[in-house]
């Protein structure tokens, strides 16, 4: 029987984090149609071929006029101008303003020729008396010019560089391609995750309850985080506890762009993720100094095509998901070439005692609120137990007890990871 392993033995939260790092890198690009990329980088700059508004055009519903015309309108003393015409935006308007008249406008609509301003409908005499088409319009208030006028190019010029390269497409930068023309747009490609579940005692969900036998909740909590970091997920199902059928089903996922397991990683009989990992690729590290989270496994699988990043994750559903938020979810922000895969973080009063047993750093689940003063409070979710999933989803931040401390005490500063 081999040494027990100490926190000594152990690895940092930093450490491993780096170390799984090193197994990916960002994927190819794709081309897809733009709103199919929401979420994903751009692989390129992309470029407008136009001026956008391609046109001076109204920015409101009124009267193309002449401003010199409307010096000295008022209520009292309104200026009327001939309508010479109506214009609806998406059209052009033939003629011309010339000194004396006006052209009814609609919002967005180009500017007519000759005319240097827009006096919106509020400020003639339409609000009263409606359309004046082919008619007499009173104008009740002087504009300057320019007035209510959108220039050419104001927005984006001919070959201005609209978005660059790594920008991340959210619903905005998806509006602007559409701006521009874009209907496609080049990204890199999300990640394809295969996650394979471990264990004689797991059901899948919608099996009928059996003794012994719990459901598998990890697969469908660690699939969704997937999503939210913007991968895709490939559930593979469950495994026996043997190598055989471990074997079989870890090599269902091998065309994936990262495989995750969840359980087998620690010192059972019965935990054999380990022992797949060494005959079928090599292992990197497998213990990490955290609460909850300490047994988890990194190494890569040998393909014909190279190798496959593997995480193994703890079966405990706490564990999981901690390890996932902490590991997983960087990983899949590297193969997207996205930055910025840290959470916030703010310092909040503990409300209660968090304790630290063994020398590790705990993640405690916590629920974050602010005081009468605006200072946020950390209140733990309740029992902590790494089975426990009904503080995960209770928890809307994870509160951070350093190695060093013994614990964290009712009043006293402590650390909070966002998970919101």
């Amino acid at each position: 029987m081999g040494r027990a392993i100490t926190v000594r033995d152990m690895i940092s939260v930093e450490e491993a984090r780096e170390r799984i790092l090193s197994h990916f890198s960002r994927l190819e690009p794709e081309t897809k149609p733009i709103t199919d990329g929401l979420g994903q980088v751009l692989a390129q700059d992309v470029r407008s071929d136009f001026d956008i508004p391609p046109l001076d055009n109204t920015a409101m519903d009124g009267y193309a006029v002449i401003a010199a015309d409307t010096d000295g309108a008022s209520e009292a003393s309104p200026v009327r101008l001939r309508v010479a015409g109506d214009l609806a935006a998406g059209y052009i308007y033939e003629g011309t303003v010339t000194p004396g008249t006006a052209v009814r406008i609609m919002t967005g609509a180009s500017i007519p020729g000759g005319a240097d301003s827009i006096v919106p409908f509020e400020e003639t005499d339409e609000a009263l008396d409606g359309p004046k088409l082919e008619t007499e319009v009173a104008v009740l208030k002087a504009v300057q010019p320019g007035a209510n006028v959108r220039k050419a190019g104001e927005d984006v010029r001919k070959g201005e560089t609209v978005l660059p390269k790594d920008a991340v497409l959210h619903a905005a930068q998806i509006g602007l391609l559409a701006s521009v023309g874009k209907a496609e747009v080049s990204v890199y490609r999300r990640p394809v995750v295969a996650i394979l579940s471990t264990g004689d005692e797991l059901l899948d969900v919608g099996e009928p309850v059996m003794p012994g036998k719990i459901y598998d909740s990890n697969a469908y909590s660690v699939s969704s985080m997937v999503v939210e970091a913007g991968g895709i997920p490939q559930r593979l199902g469950i495994a026996a506890d043997t190598v055989d059928a471990l074997t079989v089903k870890l090599r269902e996922g091998l065309e994936a762009d990262m495989l995750v397991t969840s359980a087998g990683v620690s010192r059972g009989d019965f935990d054999v993720v380990k022992d797949v990992l060494a005959k079928e690729g090599e292992i990197d590290f497998w213990t990490v100094r955290m609460r909850p989270g300490k047994p988890l496994a990194c190494g890569a699988f040998s393909t014909e095509n190279g190798h496959v990043p593997h995480i193994g994750l703890p079966g405990n559903p706490v564990s999981s998901m901690v390890t996932f938020e902490l590991f997983g979810r960087p990983a899949i922000y590297k193969m997207l070439g996205k930055a910025g895969w840290q959470r916030p973080r703010v310092t909040a009063v503990a409300k209660e005692r968090i304790v630290n047993e063994d020398g590790r750093r705990v993640y405690a689940r916590a629920i974050l609120t602010r005081n009468g003063d605006g200072d946020h409070e950390a209140s733990l979710t309740g029992p902590q137990g790494s089975g426990i999933l009904t503080s995960m989803a209770l928890a809307n931040a994870l509160a951070i007890v350093p190695e060093d401390a013994l614990a964290i005490e009712p009043g006293q500063q402590v650390e909070c990871l966002l998970l919101e």
